[in-house]
């Protein structure tokens, strides 16, 4: 009978707390998620494109095909001090899903203690152990050592899925960090590559330097020889040298650039400054491949910013059910077994020294529940907020595409009328140089076109360069690079 009663009440206790939880449950606050747009043009441009061979799925070392380049990427992606930090965060996002998920999983604790107390005599205590005999005459002994040992457990049951929700926003997290780490693999490959070929343009400039110094050298001697048979003045003569002075002054330029740009690539390899190996010599006669942009809609499953914001988005709407969770109670069960004794000779004796206890509590938030519907809201404040952050990385992305697509297009027929504007120009020199020689053509002329040719020559080398660079931009665009 005394049975039955006590089951009856726990039954009641019980069937009281799931009440109260429920109740609990139905004041909680709810607010509809938003959902992000990721609807894409069929196209980049007014025709519309459905053919999805992509350019990005060329691995990086196949898409740039040059020896020396390739070495300095590889060489990047060991000792680049910035990758090398990110993957320790990634490192410590993985350690941070293994927290969470011990979390939800029973906590066992091993523990032994030892004290020694004295209570006064005209305690209740006190008085107590005065008139308690251990055996007929020994008594409690003053002050009164304490030994133990044990086993405790505690779990918090996750009821609501709060760990376990927990849990998946620090994988989220994880995935997140992972795609920032491959966003910055790509931008690195980009900038080095970018870098790279900047190296190579400045060679070339300087080459041309040096070869319209050689021309300027040779028409300035000619003058001077014009001059001695008085067929010049000295007028001539001082504009031809000062044109000399001009261009070795702008050799010294490019040559500090060209430093500048090595240390860059330096920094970039985590190494001291150093010669960079590279082969400028065929620079402006590269062919340059067709890139194939495929499809709008792959930059989603591309671009590793996009996937970064999109698992950045499933944290946050996992972090609202983790501060929903907040409203409802927890239930724990605390539990421990062990030895317990006055003497260490006594602390091992069963069932005498014996402990052991086992509790049950469930606590609720019921009154001033202000900082919890706060967090909530918060929460909510970052979901929408995640949301715009996707679609604006989304709507970024496809422009940067569309961009680099019309500017690869604009570059190409810009290079076509610089490469007809240097043969011009070419062929200008020599007809220039032999009516200079023959007295037909004054220094003017000479100078003149020299400098036409000298500008429209460094300006095809800078129209190669900013096609190279396209070239790169629209591979980093198109989230290549990042792919083993």
């Amino acid at each position: 009978m005394n049975n039955y009663k006590f089951n009856n009440k726990t039954f009641r206790l019980g069937s009281a707390c799931i009440l109260a939880a429920l109740i609990l449950n139905s004041c909680a606050p709810s607010k509809d998620l938003k959902e992000a747009n990721t609807v894409l043009p069929e196209g980049y441009q007014e025709t519309v494109i459905t053919d999805s061979l992509n350019t990005v799925d060329l691995n990086w070392k196949a898409f740039f095909n040059d020896a020396d380049l390739i070495t300095l990427i590889d060489s990047a992606l060991v000792n680049n001090q910035e990758l090398n930090i990110i993957l320790q965060k990634v490192n410590m996002s993985e350690n941070e899903i293994q927290a969470r998920k011990g979390e939800y999983l029973p906590f066992v604790n091993v523990g032994a203690a030892a004290e020694v107390e004295k209570v006064g005599r005209y305690t209740s205590q006190g008085a107590n152990d005065a008139n308690t005999d251990i055996r007929p005459g020994e008594e409690f002994p003053e002050p009164l050592p304490n030994y133990g040992v044990g086993v405790f457990a505690s779990w918090e049951l996750d009821v609501w899925k709060k760990l376990r929700n927990s849990k998946k926003e620090a994988v989220m997290e994880y995935l997140s960090t992972v795609e920032g780490k491959n966003f910055l693999v790509t931008n690195l490959i980009s900038e080095i590559a970018s870098s790279y070929y900047e190296l190579q343009a400045l060679d070339n400039k300087l080459a041309i330097i040096e070869q319209n110094l050689k021309l300027q050298n040779n028409g300035l001697k000619t003058i001077q020889l014009q001059k001695q048979a008085a067929r010049a003045t000295e007028l001539g003569v001082q504009r031809l040298q000062a044109e000399v002075f001009k261009n070795q002054s702008e050799r010294y330029a490019v040559m500090q650039e060209i430093v500048e740009i090595e240390n860059k690539i330096n920094f970039l390899l985590g190494r001291t400054p150093q010669h960079v190996n590279r082969r400028s010599e065929e620079f402006i006669e590269r062919e340059l491949d067709t890139m194939y942009t495929g499809i709008p809609s792959q930059l989603l499953s591309n671009r590793p910013d996009i996937r970064q914001a999109e698992y950045e988005l499933e944290a946050a709407k996992l972090d609202i059910k983790v501060a929903k969770a907040n409203f409802y109670p927890s239930f724990t069960i605390k539990a421990g077994v062990g030895f317990e004794a006055f003497n260490l000779k006594y602390l091992t004796a069963s069932p005498e020294s014996l402990i052991y206890n086992l509790v049950g509590d469930m606590v609720a938030p019921l009154i001033n529940r202000n900082a919890i519907k706060a967090e909530y809201n918060n929460a909510n404040a970052r979901q929408v907020q995640a949301v715009f952050e996707y679609e604006k990385t989304i709507l970024n992305a496809y422009i940067e595409v569309a961009n680099e697509l019309s500017n690869i297009e604009n570059l190409q027929k810009s290079y076509n009328l610089k490469d007809q504007q240097v043969e011009a120009l070419t062929k200008s020199i020599d007809i220039t140089n032999k009516l200079f020689k023959s007295a037909r053509a004054d220094y003017m002329e000479v100078l003149l076109t020299q400098r036409d040719a000298l500008e429209s020559k460094m300006d095809l080398v800078e129209t190669k360069k900013n096609q190279l660079l396209a070239r790169v931009s629209m591979y980093r665009h198109l989230g290549g690079g990042w792919q083993n």
